[in-house]
């Protein structure tokens, strides 16, 4: 969805005008609707994608409104669970409006609204062709930061655009990183590796072969359900062949994810694996801590240069108390940086899934799973010079 039509944002002023602006309410709904079909030729929201953002949790419809309560513009923030980024999703406003400010004025209001309910970041995207658009973008305090290509229904590009909307120290220097999303549903951590390894070794394909090859080498053949997960000193192993250096960090000494399924011979299994990872890592040299990295520590790697991949309960970000594999990029005084490899389920590119900023005391508490509060990561530094096939 373009943040700004191509024919928004234009024509003439009405004449005693007084525009006001308000949050969408249900009687908006038609005038709404109208406004998207004069706005844009193609990347609409349909009728009941309108209704449902006028009242969703984590969504922001502001409209303007002329002084005879005609409808003039509208925008539109959506807001990432359990994340501190807002996304400006849609911007229009009316032909007759042009000149009024409006536009700037909506998105105002919606960095206001979304500031007031803890975001610290906005981001949209906008067709490099739109200029106008692009134009107030910059204007309001929008700096570019990226480009999605064939992004829109026309095939043109998206140019990525961001801006703090909180006061906030200087933004982490956030390197390129790749997104993978991941192709199963209990390859999260293989996909969070593939995206590491990929920014540590620049020129690296990330491929299913190899997610799936990453699986089957890390996997704990159980976990809470269907196929099993994969264990942090099975992932560290395995980048560790590949040629990266990396360690593994475990809260406990106990066998993990064994509370996750309820057979006796079940648990029997997922003892033997993490006694033989245990036992891989010794013979190999990998370092295995048996403790907690700090969040400050944790930090602190980050900014030498080092990656993370860290498992975390879903929880706060869908609502699940799944466990989830995802790779922490950067770090800032407030946040840590997420990609998150769970692919979005109703755009089809990861807008909201790449450097997600997570309050350092959202991420203390999502880096915590189940009964045992198992807290675990692997850190994982440049290869050293060996194989990284």
């Amino acid at each position: 969805m373009s943040a700004a039509g191509p024919s928004s944002l234009c024509a003439e002023p009405a004449a005693g005008v007084a525009p006001r602006l308000r949050p969408a309410q249900p009687e908006d709904l038609s005038a709404l609707c109208r406004l998207e079909a004069q706005a844009f030729a193609s990347d609409r929201l349909s009728r009941r994608r309108m209704r449902h953002w006028i009242s969703a949790d984590n969504g922001c419809l502001h409209v303007a409104t002329g002084a005879d309560g005609t409808l003039l513009g509208y925008a539109l923030a959506l807001l990432r669970p359990g994340t501190r980024m807002a996304r400006l999703y849609s911007l229009a406003v009316d032909d007759r409006a042009r000149g009024l400010g409006l536009g700037a004025r909506l998105v105002e209001a919606l960095e206001h609204e979304c500031a007031h309910r803890g975001r610290l970041y906005m981001r949209l995207e906008v067709a490099p062709s739109n200029a106008p658009a692009i134009a107030l973008y910059r204007r309001l305090g929008y700096r570019s930061f990226g480009r999605w290509t064939d992004y829109y229904e026309d095939h043109q590009d998206a140019l990525r655009m961001q801006k703090p909307i909180r006061p906030l120290p200087p933004a982490p220097g956030l390197r390129p990183l790749p997104w993978y999303g991941q192709s199963t549903e209990f390859t999260c951590g293989p996909a969070a590796l593939l995206m590491a390894m990929a920014a540590l070794a620049p020129g690296r394909d990330c491929t299913q072969a190899e997610e799936l090859a990453l699986w089957r080498e890390a996997t704990t053949i159980f976990m809470t359900s269907g196929h099993g997960g994969c264990h942090p000193v099975g992932l560290a192993l395995a980048a560790q062949r590949r040629g990266f250096v990396a360690e593994a960090w475990l809260n406990t000494r106990e066998p993990l994810f064994v509370d996750g399924v309820r057979r006796e011979d079940k648990k029997a299994v997922i003892r033997a694996v993490h006694t033989q990872f245990l036992a891989d890592a010794e013979a190999s040299g990998l370092a295995v801590h048996c403790g907690e990295l700090e969040t400050a520590d944790l930090a602190a790697r980050l900014q030498q240069g080092w990656l993370a991949v860290a498992l975390i309960s879903t929880w706060r970000l869908d609502g699940r108390k799944a466990p989830h594999w995802v790779l922490l990029s950067a770090a800032d005084a407030e946040c840590f940086y997420i990609h998150d490899p769970d692919p979005p389920e109703d755009e089809g590119v990861p807008l909201d899934h790449e450097y997600l900023p997570i309050a350092r005391e959202d991420f203390a508490r999502m880096s915590r799973f189940g009964a045992q509060r198992l807290r675990t990561l692997l850190l994982l530094g440049a290869p050293t010079g060996g194989s990284t096939a």
